[in-house]
C-alpha cells in the first residue's frame, strides 16, 4: 500500500507535508506509511483517501491486492491490536458511572463516534457494551421505583420497621455494574477480535 500512496501523492503533485496537512496527520506518519514501517488505521486510510481524491474502498481493494486480508480496513493482526485496545478503553470508560451514573453511557458513545471504527465486529462489540450500560440505568431506575412502591405500601398498611433502605438496592446495582464491566473487559482480553461477543 505504501507504493500506492506514494504514486497517488506524486500524481496529485503533493509533498509529504502537503498530504499530511490535507489528511490532518503528522509528516512522520506519512513517512512511516510510505516507507512501509507501519500500516495505517482505518480512519487514517479514510483521511488519506480523501486527501488523494480517491475512495476508501479503492484503497482497501488496492491494499488487498498487495496481499492483505479480505476485510474492511486492516490485516487481522493490526486490527486486533488497535481495535481490541479501543474496546478495552471503551469498556473502562463505563466506570464513569461512579461519578455520573445516569448519563455516563454518553462517554463511550462519544468515544465510539470519535474513533471512526470500520471493523464490523468491533462496532458490534462496542454497541453491545453501550447497550449493557443503558440496560443497567433502566434496571437501576426500575429497582429504585420498586423499592419506593414497596416502602409506600408497607408504610400505609404495615409496620414501618419493615421499610427497605434505598441505599441497599442502589449499592447492589453499583456492585453489579462493576462486575459486568470487569467481566466484559476480561472477555475482550481473552478473545480475538473476530470472536468478541460481549
Amino acid at each position: 500500500m505504501s507504493k500506492k500512496i506514494v504514486l497517488a501523492r506524486k500524481k496529485q503533485g503533493l509533498t509529504q507535508e502537503d498530504l499530511a496537512g490535507l489528511a490532518h496527520v503528522t509528516v512522520r506518519t506519512i513517512q512511516r506509511i510510505e516507507n512501509g514501517e507501519s500500516i495505517p488505521r482505518a480512519f487514517t486510510i479514510k483521511a488519506l483517501a480523501q486527501a488523494l481524491e480517491t475512495s476508501f474502498e479503492e484503497l482497501i481493494n488496492e491494499t488487498e491486492n498487495e496481499g492483505l486480508e479480505d476485510k474492511p480496513g486492516l490485516p487481522e493482526s493490526v486490527v486486533a491490536g488497535n481495535e481490541k485496545h479501543f474496546l478495552q478503553n471503551l469498556c473502562l470508560s463505563c466506570f464513569s458511572y461512579l461519578v455520573i451514573p445516569f448519563v455516563h453511557f454518553l462517554i463511550p458513545v462519544y468515544l465510539l463516534r470519535k474513533h471512526g471504527l470500520s471493523h464490523p465486529e468491533t462496532v458490534a462489540a462496542a454497541r453491545t457494551i453501550i447497550r449493557q450500560q443503558i440496560y443497567w440505568i433502566i434496571s437501576l431506575h426500575a429497582l429504585m421505583l420498586l423499592t419506593l412502591g414497596y416502602n409506600l405500601l408497607v408504610a400505609a398498611h404495615f409496620n414501618k420497621t419493615y421499610l427497605i433502605s434505598y441505599l441497599l438496592p442502589f449499592f447492589a446495582m453499583y456492585l453489579l455494574n462493576a462486575f459486568i464491566i470487569v467481566a466484559t473487559l476480561q472477555q475482550i482480553n481473552q478473545l480475538k477480535l473476530a470472536s468478541v461477543k460481549c
